[in-house]
């Protein structure tokens, strides 16, 4: 069985949460799933100072004592994640942005390898896309692997037209997730995110020491010496491209 939970940023259970609730529907049809429904409004989560303690020293000394560990272990404990919001000012909703804050430094330190990702965005009229594209780029710097999301126009009152269309969208973004989510494989790294691991990775091994969380975190994995956050065939190409990439992180490192 696949533990899937769905990270639901809007106040109401309206247009948002319909679609999640079908969008996990189909998923247990396609095959044995458990699917949770987190409304982050029920979660005590405070909002990010900015005093970087979680980069420097480590997450655990963060001065704010609230739900976030109680995400985060949800999230470390499933298979699949959805993060669900409704487009708000063209951006995403203020709970789901202050729990992107709060995880802010993930982007440091990525774990979340071997999970299925997607986002679901839900619209009265438009802007949805990049909402879709900004949570994927989230996803993808947590460690994520990423399936295309999709965007719902949910504008009221719904035509017939509208409700078929939606539905059509639903079906699609959860045969890509499911699709996603059993397969045994595990995914090459695109050349961006290849240069961005193997320059940050020099970064932190040229200018920090074991006094920094991120370079004790980065020698705890190994991945000082392996060739991309977990294993994988890299191809020459890529392995090459590896190396050209080394070479350019420790050029910058010792220019800064």
């Amino acid at each position: 069985m696949k533990k899937v939970t769905a990270f639901i940023g809007n106040q109401q259970k309206h247009a948002t949460f319909e679609a999640v609730c079908e969008f996990g529907n189909n998923l247990k049809a396609y095959g044995d799933i458990e699917f949770e429904y987190v409304f982050l409004k029920d979660y005590r989560l405070e909002y990010c100072r900015g005093c970087k303690i979680c980069f420097n020293k480590g997450e655990e000394y963060c001065p704010l004592k609230d739900d976030r560990d109680v995400l985060m272990e949800k999230m470390i404990h499933s298979d699949g994640i959805i993060f669900a919001t409704p487009n708000y000012a063209f951006h995403v909703s203020a709970p789901m942005k202050n729990l992107l804050d709060r995880l802010a430094f993930v982007f440091h330190r990525p774990r979340f390898f071997g999970k299925t990702f997607t986002a679901i965005v839900n619209q009265g009229i438009f802007g949805g896309s990049k909402i879709v594209k900004y949570l994927s780029n989230m996803g993808e710097n947590f460690g994520f692997q990423v399936t295309k999301g999709c965007v719902l126009t949910t504008l009221e009152p719904r035509t017939e037209v509208a409700q078929k269309k939606m539905t059509r969208e639903i079906k699609k973004a959860s045969e890509r997730f499911y699709k996603d989510l059993m397969s045994p494989k595990t995914p090459v790294p695109s050349f961006l995110r290849l240069m961005l691991f193997r320059m940050s990775r020099t970064s932190i091994k040229t200018m920090l020491d074991d006094h920094s969380k991120d370079y004790r975190y980065y020698k705890e994995q190994g991945w000082f010496e392996s060739g991309y956050y977990y294993p994988v065939s890299l191809g020459p190409i890529k392995r090459t491209a590896g190396l050209i990439f080394d070479f350019i992180g420790k050029r910058m490192a010792k220019n800064s």
